[in-house]
């Protein structure tokens, strides 16, 4: 029952700039507009856990980013509740992970995608991350949204695989050792 984070960070390890603009990601060249496996990832999965921050800039792109729809679970305790007409079945979850990891593998739904700084530093805290893919573009931020917070635990991970796409992103992925 794996909870996965899939996300691209800056080499100093950004995954956005301090005002959640991402605009670093979309200015890189992709002429034969490969998602460099991305869609592979998607069919692994049976539901997202998405934080609100994230769920909201991802409402401000031109079209919804995942091809395959599975459903999305946003985290938040300020939102009370969704937009009409999300193109894919949404609701919100708050309280403690465990109990919304538990809620979630009851009704089936065990591979989940996290997603969103605040969410994913959460998730490693709390030591519930299975699987790790992070993708290093080749930009120096300096500052921004990092995708490590600090963390009491130390957390080993082993590392599978690396793979390098249009001779620049540098794509590794590691599983948690337990």
């Amino acid at each position: 029952m794996p909870n996965i984070i899939y996300i691209a960070t800056s080499i100093d390890g950004y995954i956005a700039r301090e005002d959640g603009n991402m605009d670093w990601l979309m200015k890189l060249p992709n002429p034969e507009k490969s998602d460099y496996g991305f869609s592979i990832f998607l069919n692994r999965l049976d539901a997202m856990i998405m934080g609100r921050k994230t769920f909201e800039t991802i409402l401000g792109f031109s079209q919804w980013p995942y091809v395959r729809q599975i459903p999305l679970f946003v985290l938040t305790n300020s939102l009370d509740r969704l937009p009409l007409g999300l193109p894919v079945k949404a609701e919100i979850v708050n309280g403690a992970l465990t109990g919304i990891l538990n809620s979630l593998n009851g009704r089936g739904l065990h591979s989940i995608y996290i997603d969103g700084g605040v969410t994913i530093q959460g998730f490693l805290k709390e030591d519930l991350i299975d699987e790790m893919t992070i993708t290093r573009i080749p930009v120096l931020l300096g500052t921004g949204i990092p995708l490590f917070d600090k963390n009491a635990l130390e957390l080993e991970f082993d590392h599978v695989e690396t793979k390098i796409f249009n001779n620049m992103l540098v794509r590794s992925k590691y599983l948690r050792k337990r």
